[in-house]
């Protein structure tokens, strides 16, 4: 290869059952279905929460999906038509849940609209974590994925920047407010009567990231709006109304895919990627409940070739640079994070990585990497990569299509764009409005073949069970950085454990 060439990299194959290959999840699916292995689920045992409409609306679509549902665009291969659940994934999905609990939809309306926000989005979101906590800690048969069915208006008004119009507000009553909450947690005061609710305010404004948080560890969840499971139709103020909505074969097609990862499953995995590499993505997040300017988390999302991933959580401190623009470890938390991610892949393979690739969006310095370093020693080839969309930088083609699917552009030894997004041949199309925009990868630190780097990066597109895409646009290392962000600070409590990656998306 020379330098500033173009060149064409292969699609990453994936594998599926009876060791099948095919480049398009959808077609090894439906040929092959999930990789024959040990441990792949045989029954969905799932627990569901949601308010009655919410329960209905959920098992109609269930039952729904076991048969199967026509492609809304029959002349287009990625429109795919859904054959059914068992037929997809060998497994049976019964419309009986394990565990059901069903919410007050008006309670439930009540709490979402509370003024003093901070309450709000606590309160509602203990209404739904209190009965799945006590199903853990009470009940002997547990659900291996939670479905928690949410009216609409929890994700409008569940959002950090919602607003809800004051019409709609319902009061909070005498509550502390949240300058009188950081005082308080600051400083302390002669009573510790407002000490629980001083600690609501430190919980996040994002209902999705905070329900997450809450229960980390204790069970997984899938999120859904209403509206999904009905083709788009909702309530809102007693008025019925639709949103655009993927179409119904596309909907059974991702929630199923996620569905089966959750619940202990492995819908494919790469075909060729290299044994023993393990690829970290970072993760920084600012934390505003935060008083101090040591409030960024730091944290770690490792994927190896089966897909299967593990966050971990750094240390909190000022990785923030002075204009904020870019995030750095002091050597010892770089060290330690490391050394938690190879104790980690040390105890699910029995032998340290060959080869370490940590994927970032910013420049790594000389501080952070020497503690990277120093915890994989001298028998681990560590290579750093930063990673970032670009939009300097725009490519046409003759003709109405984009740039292909894979397409790099190699400008030295060391850096390339790639273009993750762009028609794709096995479709006949580019699922996209708008030019393409490509991939910037620089090998930062470290040696390694910037053909080789890119062809991972292509190849680790192909792993995000959330959804089921030929191909997304960012590697699975950073595609969810920052959900996994809001996730871990959404919080006071900061001793996570490692978890699978299953908890965060």
């Amino acid at each position: 290869m020379t330098i500033s060439e173009m060149i064409l990299l292969e699609e990453p194959s994936l594998e599926f059952g009876f060791v099948q290959r095919s480049s398009f999840p959808k077609d090894g699916l439906l040929l092959f279905g999930p990789p024959t292995e040990e441990g792949q689920p045989s029954v969905i045992r799932y627990g569901l929460v949601g308010t009655r409409r919410g329960i209905q609306l959920f098992k109609k679509w269930l039952a729904r999906v076991q048969g199967v549902i026509p492609s809304a665009k029959p002349e287009k291969a990625h429109f795919q038509y859904w054959p059914g659940f068992s037929a997809v994934f060998n497994a049976s999905w019964s419309t009986t849940p394990l565990a059901e609990y069903e919410l007050d939809e008006g309670e439930l309306s009540r709490t979402v609209r509370l003024e003093d926000r901070h309450h709000a989005i606590y309160k509602t979101a203990s209404l739904i974590a209190n009965p799945i906590a006590r199903h853990g800690r009470e009940e002997d048969r547990q659900p291996d994925l939670w479905f928690v069915v949410i009216p609409d208006e929890i994700h409008y008004f569940g959002r950090p920047k919602s607003i809800v119009p004051a019409s709609l507000r319902e009061s909070s009553g005498k509550t502390l407010g949240k300058k009188a909450a950081r005082d308080f947690l600051e400083h302390g005061d002669l009573f510790d009567d407002f000490t629980e609710e001083a600690r609501i305010y430190q919980f996040d404004l994002d209902f999705h990231a905070q329900l997450k948080a809450r229960l980390l560890g204790k069970a997984v969840l899938q999120i859904v709006r209403e509206s999904t499971l009905s083709d788009g139709e909702y309530i809102q103020d007693g008025q019925i109304k639709v949103r655009k909505m993927q179409d119904p074969a596309t909907t059974a097609w991702n929630l199923c895919t996620t569905a089966y990862f959750k619940s202990q499953g492995s819908p494919w995995r790469l075909a060729d990627i290299r044994k023993g590499v393990c690829y970290i993505g970072l993760v920084y997040k600012r934390d505003e409940t935060q008083p101090t300017h040591e409030n960024v988390c730091c944290g770690a999302q490792m994927f190896l070739d089966s897909g299967d991933g593990v966050v971990f959580r750094g240390a909190m401190g000022p990785w923030a640079s002075e204009d904020n623009r870019e995030y750095h470890l002091s050597t010892e938390a770089a060290q330690d994070l490391m050394n938690t991610v190879l104790q980690a892949y040390l105890a699910k393979h029995g032998n340290p990585p060959a080869e370490v690739f940590i994927h970032g969006r910013t420049d790594f310095n000389d501080e952070e990497w020497t503690g990277f370093s120093r915890a994989v020693g001298d028998g681990i080839e560590l290579t750093g990569v930063k990673i970032r969309k670009s939009n300097r930088l725009k490519v046409y083609r003759a003709g109405k299509k984009p740039l292909v699917r894979g397409t790099a552009w190699v400008l030295s030894d060391r850096k390339a764009y790639l273009w993750s997004s762009g028609y794709i041949p096995r479709l006949a199309t580019y699922p996209g409005w708008e030019v393409p925009n490509p991939l910037e990868v620089e090998i930062q630190r470290g040696e390694a073949s910037i053909e080789t780097v890119l062809n991972d990066v292509l190849g680790l597109t192909k792993l995000n069970y959330n959804a089921c895409l030929y191909g997304d646009s960012k590697p699975v290392t950073l595609r969810f950085a920052d959900i996994v962000g809001n996730i871990l600070t959404a919080t006071p409590d900061k001793d996570h454990p490692p978890l699978p990656f299953k908890y965060y998306i």
